[in-house]
């Protein structure tokens, strides 16, 4: 009798560890040339907490807010066909919106420094749930002629997204697709991203109007993570993996429109992966 009882708890503890090897989670890490980590890479560009202003010195004490608004382009169908971790699947589901806000704060530090931070609060918009934080630290410089300024500026961009990336609700309805009579998805997204970069601007006329050209290098880890699971029941939790290294170039313009009031247009872009557009309205507090 004691060794049936023992044989039994055998049985059932070889069990458990079968059934937790079967769902054991898939991570996936894809070569840098495979369409996931193109999409990737594409996905970065409008999440790079860029500097959208022009340079400047600022004033110790000094303390602004703005309202920065990214256009989020759109990822040609190819790339977003995954090539490495779910081959044979239908193409990504990742422009649900159009753009998206992001609120910043700015304060003035002695010795030439801005640190800046942004927060976008886990509020879902058109089924996009985003819970990110932008956090970086600027030295400007003073180089003399025509009002120009340098600016030396390490950025980051924290956080992650949630969404119906992998099987959205219509894909739930497509006999064709394998989301077929699954539950839709509910993906996440950490866009991790730490940068550096460097921004020259000028004056023009009397100084409200001042261009600005920059670049710089972003290194970024993303992590996606599918969390679907289909009409048999089966849970998909694949965790995809990569690192990546981005150059970044940028130009745009600053207008003062009153005085504390500034407007701001950046076009930032990194080559071969995604060009996008920022608009930033700024309001000096003190």
């Amino acid at each position: 009798m004691r060794h049936a009882v023992l044989a039994i708890g055998l049985t059932v503890a070889l069990a458990a560890g079968s059934a937790r090897t079967a769902h054991a989670q898939r991570l996936c890490r894809p070569t840098s040339d495979s369409h996931e980590a193109q999409l990737l890479a594409a996905l970065a560009v409008p999440l790079a907490y860029g500097t959208v202003e022009a340079p400047a010195v600022p004033v110790p004490g000094a303390v602004r807010v703005a309202l920065e608004v990214t256009y989020l382009p759109d990822v040609d169908e190819v790339i977003r066909t995954a090539t490495q971790c779910r081959p044979g699947k239908g193409p990504e589901h990742t422009d649900p919106l159009f753009a998206f806000p992001r609120p910043r704060v700015m304060v003035g530090l002695p010795a030439g420094l801005l640190v800046e931070a942004s927060w976008i609060p886990p509020v879902r918009l058109n089924g996009v749930q985003s819970h990110l934080v932008g956090l970086s630290v600027a030295r400007g410089f003073v180089l003399g002629g025509r009002g120009s300024r340098l600016t030396l500026r390490a950025h980051s961009t924290l956080g992650r997204i949630r969404a119906a990336i992998t099987c959205p609700d219509e894909e739930l309805e497509n006999t064709q697709s394998e989301c077929f009579e699954g539950t839709r998805s509910d993906d996440r997204y950490h866009p991790t991203t730490f940068g550096a970069e460097g921004v020259l601007g000028w004056s023009l006329g009397e100084g409200r109007l001042r261009p600005f050209v920059g670049a710089g290098l972003n290194l970024l880890r993303p992590r996606f993570q599918v969390n679907f699971t289909d009409r048999f029941g089966t849970l998909d939790d694949t965790r995809v993996e990569v690192n990546l290294a981005r150059g970044a170039l940028f130009a745009g313009a600053t207008w003062t429109v009153a005085r504390g009031l500034g407007l701001s247009g950046e076009i930032y872009g990194a080559p071969g992966d995604a060009v996008t557009g920022r608009l930033l309205v700024s309001f000096a507090l003190r």
